[in-house]
């Protein structure tokens, strides 16, 4: 029994040396998964998910209609702004970007996670016939948000794009504590995800 637990304790101490010596490779990799994002490609619309206080999100998608990737951009507008959609502060705030307003659609709803979301703007984006989507989110979003519409939506193409974040990059977000507390945030949704929760 002695030389079992002695054996377990230098396994242990030999996977706390590797973790020192490679942490940085293991928290890089573990920020770099939750980004699964594809090229700008062209489509039938974007579709600006909530949750940017910024204004990274809304810029990314008025971008690729400037660059004619998409002729419109719906942005999501979840509640709860002071009052107002998110919407209706994202498009005023692109506008003043040098973006047309006419490039975007509101879309508001009362949606408070992703999944509501999407539950909130895949009947209309049928109901429109759109077929081909560029969802446009946080970098560290991309992955989730990628699996919950294509789950729900599994008759349209999705392709993901992912806009900055202010605070989060895969490498080093270990840095910065805005970027941790997304990093926590985003992997306790994702093993919900997961879980079905």
């Amino acid at each position: 029994m002695k030389s079992r637990t002695r054996a377990s304790l230098f396994v242990l101490a030999g996977l706390l040396i590797l973790a020192a010596i490679f942490h940085a490779r293991i928290l890089n990799a573990m920020g770099a998964y939750l980004i699964q994002a594809d090229s700008p490609q062209k489509a039938d619309v974007a579709i600006v998910l909530g949750g940017d206080g910024w204004g990274l999100r809304i810029l990314t998608a008025a971008q690729l209609a400037r660059d004619g990737y998409v002729s419109k951009v719906i942005v999501s507008g979840p509640d709860g702004d002071y009052g107002n959609h998110e919407c209706d502060l994202a498009i005023p705030f692109a506008v003043r970007h040098g973006y047309p307003e006419s490039y975007f659609i509101h879309a508001e709803h009362n949606g408070r996670s992703t999944q509501a979301e999407a539950r909130a703007l895949l009947p209309e984006i049928r109901r429109a016939g759109y077929k081909r989507l560029v969802i446009v989110t946080s970098n560290y979003h991309t992955r989730r948000a990628g699996r919950i519409f294509r789950a729900l939506a599994p008759d349209l193409t999705i392709l993901m794009v992912a806009a900055p974040d202010k605070y989060f990059t895969p490498d080093g977000w270990w840095h910065n504590r805005d970027a941790e507390k997304i990093f926590l945030t985003e992997w306790e949704k994702t093993v919900a995800n997961w879980l079905g929760i």
